[in-house]
């Protein structure tokens, strides 16, 4: 059951990460918005999940783990636009 909320959380947080690119790169948008929230969404979920299993896999808490699930993959997604915005100009 904590997998489906964490899978719920990144999709909500990608959506968020997706609307914020949107007001801090208003105009420029390579992709479209559909682009932007689609790769914040699928770089949230990605990350998301990796930190979930591979942070207690190398022996950190679970304290490590949420820490973890919460700040990386907004911080991922917006690098991973910012990257699109860089290569595409």
């Amino acid at each position: 059951m904590t997998i489906v909320l964490v899978l719920i959380a990144m999709i909500v947080l990608g959506l968020i990460v997706g609307f914020v690119a949107g007001l801090i790169w208003k105009d420029n948008r390579p992709i479209g918005v559909q682009g932007d929230y689609l790769v914040a969404v699928l770089t949230t979920v990605v990350v998301g999940l990796l930190d979930y299993y591979v942070i207690p896999a190398m022996g950190f808490s679970d304290t490590m783990r949420w820490l973890g699930v919460s700040t990386e993959p907004w911080i991922s997604a917006l690098l991973i636009l910012w990257l699109i915005r860089y290569v595409k100009k």
